[in-house]
């Protein structure tokens, strides 16, 4: 088919790379239209699943005795907590990366162009972890 439309153009530029455009237009759709959509809907599903499954501990732990109720709050207190630790601890390691990235950049950039001052475009990653860094120190919330 190819052959005929490039007889009746009258030049193979136009189809020189027909192959590579044919490969790739596959794999975007491949990505955009199966791939991401099936993780999306098979995340969605184990978060529901999650869900239902913690709602029908915390219902049996309510329904037992009070016992069961104070447990299940303090379950509630605890997985809370947790997930604050969780989010500093991940605010942390986000800083410490940040502020690694800006002075790698900081050291190339010097090292490449030294005439120029671009190497201070490193002091901008830099200084987002210096500011994560401070919030998580002395900003946030303590977690209790």
């Amino acid at each position: 088919m190819t052959h005929l439309a490039s007889l009746l153009l009258g030049s193979d530029d136009v189809f020189n790379n027909y192959g590579m455009w044919l490969f790739l237009s596959i794999g975007a759709v491949a990505l955009f239209v199966v791939f991401i959509p099936a993780v999306t809907w098979i995340d969605s599903q184990r978060k529901e699943r999650e869900a239902f499954y913690k709602a029908e501990t915390f219902r049996r732990f309510a329904e037992s005795s009070g016992e069961g109720a104070k447990a299940a709050v303090e379950l509630l207190r605890e997985e809370s907590r947790q997930k604050q630790l969780k989010i500093m601890e991940g605010m942390k390691i986000g800083g410490l990366i940040n502020v690694g990235v800006g002075l790698g950049l900081v050291i190339f950039l010097r090292a490449l162009i030294g005439a120029q001052p671009v190497y201070l475009c490193g002091l901008i990653p830099g200084f987002i972890g210096v500011a994560m860094l401070v919030y998580v120190f002395f900003l946030a919330a303590p977690v209790e």
